[in-house]
């Protein structure tokens, strides 16, 4: 499964892309949502730091969260993640 998802900038694509996924260890770093405002996500790492993500819009947020949602319950893995100017790619399985 995989999704598209636009942030507000490459800049917070590519700071989304870095907290999803290490590439190397092939693992995921958000551990949970703590919250959304508007269009801003607050996300845990694993490392107990937070971080926050500007994307596009609500809806945006909206399907990132729905999307990210079974990775954080270990239903899913993240397996890519590619960047395309101002949108992230992400792809579970």
């Amino acid at each position: 499964m995989k999704v598209r998802v636009s942030c507000e900038d490459k800049y917070e694509c590519q700071k989304l892309a870095s907290l999803i996924f290490i590439k190397e260890s092939k693992e995921t770093y958000i551990t949970k949502i703590l919250n959304i405002i508007e269009n801003e996500v607050v996300v845990a790492l694993k490392d107990k730091s937070a971080h926050s993500v500007l994307l596009k819009d609500k809806f945006q947020v909206e399907i990132f969260a729905d999307f990210i949602q079974s990775v954080l319950e270990k239903e899913h893995r993240i397996i890519s993640t590619e960047i395309f100017e101002n949108d992230i790619e992400i792809v579970k399985g």
